[in-house]
């Protein structure tokens, strides 16, 4: 097989995996926890922004920022802290998607030998601090990038 087919196939390997996770978090999967982020919650989002602040913003930044050069993998192989702000990809995965990333690790998602530096947080955080620092960060967008995200909620919920 060429290096195409090992790619495409990689990547219908992978879009399964993502099909099968966000089906199990979202809301009426297998799992039945909601974890749907809820920006307008302000008791929530300031729990999430001490979240945040503690666990996150060292790599991800104060501003969600990310580290400067994050699409391009560093001496060791791995890839910067991406921002979290609109300028960043977040806003492009449905909620159970960036729930799973936070509480598994992208290394646990995307399986194989991929490494990453982000740390799993299962364990270290509850399920609600996870969704907390998540509504917080979701609350930092723009109101346009906000609807867009709600968008691919809706349709990841189809």
């Amino acid at each position: 097989m060429n290096n195409k087919g090992i790619m495409a196939l990689g990547a219908l390997v992978g879009a399964a995996i993502m099909y099968g996770i966000v089906t199990y978090f979202a809301p009426g999967g297998s799992n039945e926890q909601d974890v749907s982020l809820r920006p307008d919650d302000l008791k929530l989002v300031a729990l999430g922004k001490k979240v945040y602040d503690a666990n996150c913003a060292a790599c991800h930044g104060a501003k969600l920022q990310g580290e400067a050069n994050w699409r391009e993998r560093g001496p060791d192989g791995l890839l910067p802290a991406p921002p979290h702000d609109e300028t960043g990809h977040t806003w492009h995965h449905p909620d159970a998607l960036l729930f799973a990333l936070t509480k598994y690790g992208p290394a646990a998602m995307a399986g194989g030998d991929y490494k990453s530096a982000m740390p799993a947080y299962e364990g270290a955080l509850s399920d609600e601090e996870i969704i907390a620092s998540l509504s917080y960060i979701k609350s930092r967008w723009p109101r346009e990038v906000v609807e867009r995200h709600d968008q691919i909620n809706q349709s990841a919920a189809q």
